[in-house]
């Protein structure tokens, strides 16, 4: 979308989301039909494809995300947050039949929230996105993807990637229980919360144990390595016959709305300088617990100097 921030051989690709999220924080929750004034309004660059591409640039990887947003002004606000982050943005497509993805949530003081998200653009990603992902897949040795997009296209661009040699990561979020069986093989990496592997396995998650029985469940489908992310519990891999536990990285969490994609952005990383997994973990889990001391999506992403001062101190 602009020559100024070309992808000039970027490591890592994120095929994914952006949505606004437009957040009204209130006293309490309305009941329906009921109007009732709010203390704040906000405008947050959001999506997890777009906040995965922050993390990951943002920890000093060149960085690419391909993806959609619709005809509305949204879309500048979308973008210019990702090229703030050093994030190439120029093989976004702008819809101008559709609005930008959107989720609009209502927080009342206590922290419950409701959410509702209108995909927009988001929902139109296809084949001819798939095909200009490709076309910088030689130069990657990491894609990302979610789920906050068609997925006949995050089968697709995984696919291609497997072919090209890249290592493909999935975060399988929002959850959803009806992934096909021929996605697995493509995937190097998968990254569920509890409830994502709850959902994805039918074993219920909920400690150590039962995360490794998903994780081992998840590689018999043939993915590479399994993690499950346990929150204030760590992390587990598993691959082939191993499992790794690692624990989380003790803080005071304000937000943990983000904790997930930095993880992600982080792994990847990770993965373009080579780190083994045992590092590879922690870094994933050291930027997850920095991510949750900041309000907010993309404003929690750490970047590579407060990462790694973080993990000299621990």
């Amino acid at each position: 979308m602009d020559p100024q921030h070309s992808s000039i051989n970027p490591e890592c690709l994120v095929f994914g989301s952006l949505n606004l999220d437009l957040v009204a924080t209130t006293p309490r929750l309305p009941q329906p039909g009921e109007t009732i004034t709010g203390d704040r309004f906000s405008m947050v660059p959001g999506g997890k494809g777009a906040n995965q591409a922050v993390a990951a640039a943002r920890l000093g990887v060149s960085t690419a995300i391909v993806g959609r947003v619709g005809g509305d002004n949204f879309a500048e606000i979308l973008v210019e947050s990702l090229q703030s982050a050093e994030v190439q943005t120029d093989r976004l497509l702008k819809d101008p039949a559709i609005g930008s993805g959107v989720a609009m949530i209502t927080v009342e003081q206590s922290g419950e929230n409701t959410i509702a998200v209108i995909p927009g653009a988001n929902g139109r990603v296809d084949e001819t996105d798939v095909d200009r992902l490709a076309e910088v897949l030689p130069t990657a040795k990491v894609l990302l993807l979610q789920l906050e997009i068609p997925l006949a296209a995050v089968e697709a661009a995984a696919r291609r990637a497997k072919q090209a040699g890249v290592t493909v990561i999935l975060d399988p979020a929002p959850a959803r229980s009806d992934l096909p069986d021929s996605l697995y093989p493509l995937l190097e990496w998968i990254t569920p919360n509890e409830t994502e592997a709850s959902q994805l396995t039918g074993i219920r998650v909920h400690d150590l144990e039962t995360a490794r029985q998903a994780a081992m469940e998840l590689c018999r489908r043939g993915v590479g390595r399994a993690i499950v992310k346990l929150g204030a519990k760590g992390v587990v891999c598993c691959r082939e016959d191993e499992a790794i536990a690692i624990p989380a990285f003790p803080v005071e969490a304000v937000d943990t709305v983000a904790a997930g994609d930095a993880f992600n952005g982080a792994i990847a990383a990770a993965i373009v300088r080579s780190f083994s997994l045992k590092d590879t973990l922690i870094y994933g889990a050291a930027a997850g617990a920095l991510s949750a001391t900041k309000a907010g999506a993309q404003p929690s992403l750490p970047d590579r100097p407060t990462l790694e001062a973080f993990l000299r101190k621990r």
